[in-house]
């Protein structure tokens, strides 16, 4: 039941006033004195009955500016319906514009009344208006732009403690380096080979479908090499890497993080850069270029082992149409790209990881942002390294 207002005593009580326990909860607010007087008694214990709730205008009647007093003399024993019942009163004051005084209540009901908000929370469904297109744009330019300069700053850094590790004056560990070599290069061996063999096969089997009504079978052989070297193995074995070793990367990162081993690092003044992100990156840069050319004739030999299957012609034969139709430097074009393509991926995987979150659903996250951003920045690196290539003539 509500409390009601009682205008021949010009005053507010509670239901509970009327009746003859002494014990049950009571309260009344006196508006007749200069200043408003808020009196409890009884005990106020869910158990008792203590859940009352003061009226939002309870105190509309009070003057603006007053303090409203609160006289707890006749107080027993309480729990937290007290303190949802004073705070139910804290907002009402506010409301009325009423000075709320906890100066009279017992210390522990000030102090658990001091962890409650002054306000109530606001509707968290509520949409705010979007902001005008202008600003988005200029909110994400901006973004992209601190992102940008962030990651080449940690490029940099990273250059830097290669350099320092180089002269003997670097703080990475070389277990480390060592550990994270061998699962940035022999461990990927299977999945990189596997994958490029199948590539080949399938360029080989539709180069000879489509050569064939020219008669111009034989040239199958430079179709599967020029492009496994200059194009497909290096894309296939940086989005083999992207998603094996980047989203590896950014989920250990991010989960270090969650378990505050970042910032103890950097508690003790230990570079986090040099530390967990230069092992990372170097053994991601120094083993993609060689996993690009494992890949590259691993899938020359896939595009053979189907040729020798749908072709009339001798192994010899093949292998000298690819000796002389591959160029070395398609190779090198091939190879300089995966080591660029290496860096962008552990750069972004370890920026990633460092920004995550602490929960365990943010390493997750963490590791599925880093594939995607790694991925779409293969492909955008490749096209830009195609301009680059036709502008150079090479």
């Amino acid at each position: 039941m509500s409390p009601h207002l009682m205008t021949d005593h010009a005053a507010i009580s509670s239901p509970q006033a009327s009746q003859t326990a002494a014990q049950k909860p009571e309260w009344s607010v006196d508006l007749t004195a200069g200043a408003p007087c808020l009196h409890a008694s009884g005990v106020w214990t869910v158990q008792n009955g203590g859940m009352l709730t003061f009226p939002p205008d309870g105190l509309s009647k009070a003057q603006s500016g007053a303090t409203l007093n609160i006289d707890t003399d006749q107080l027993e024993r309480w729990d937290s319906a007290f303190i949802t019942f004073l705070w139910d009163v804290k907002q009402a004051a506010g409301k009325a514009g009423v000075i709320f005084d906890p100066d009279h209540l017992p210390e522990a009901a000030q102090r658990l009344l001091a962890l409650l908000p002054d306000k109530p929370a606001g509707n968290s469904n509520s949409k705010k208006p979007p902001a005008p297109f202008l600003e988005r744009v200029g909110d994400r330019t901006l973004n992209a732009l601190t992102e940008t300069g962030t990651v080449t700053e940690l490029a940099l850094e990273t250059t830097k403690g290669a350099a320092q590790t180089v002269t003997g004056k670097g703080g990475m560990r070389l277990k480390d380096l060592a550990s994270d070599i061998w699962n940035a290069g022999p461990s990927a061996l299977l999945i990189v080979g596997i994958v490029n063999f199948l590539v080949g096969a399938i360029l080989a089997f539709v180069g000879l479908v489509e050569l064939r009504r020219f008669a111009a079978e034989i040239y199958v052989a430079n179709l599967v090499g020029i492009a496994c070297a200059r194009e497909i193995s290096a894309i296939m074995t940086a989005i083999i890497m992207a998603g094996r070793t980047g989203g590896a990367y950014a989920a250990r990162i991010s989960t270090m993080l969650g378990n505050e081993e970042i910032d103890a690092l950097q508690v003790f003044g230990i570079p986090v850069s040099s530390y967990i992100l230069l092992p990372s990156i170097l053994s991601l840069a120094l083993m993609m270029p060689l996993l690009y050319i494992y890949g590259t004739l691993i899938a020359i030999f896939g595009g053979f082992v189907v040729a020798m299957g749908m072709m009339s012609v001798s192994a010899i034969g093949y292998w000298t149409t690819t000796f002389d139709g591959v160029a070395l430097h398609e190779f090198v074009f091939g190879f300089i790209k995966s080591f660029f393509f290496a860096s962008f991926i552990a750069l972004a995987a370890c920026r990633v990881g460092l920004k995550a979150g602490r929960s365990a659903a943010d390493v997750g996250i963490a590791a599925t942002r880093a594939v995607v951003i790694g991925i779409v920045g293969i492909i955008a690196m490749d096209a830009m390294f195609a301009v680059i290539a036709n502008a150079l003539d090479f």
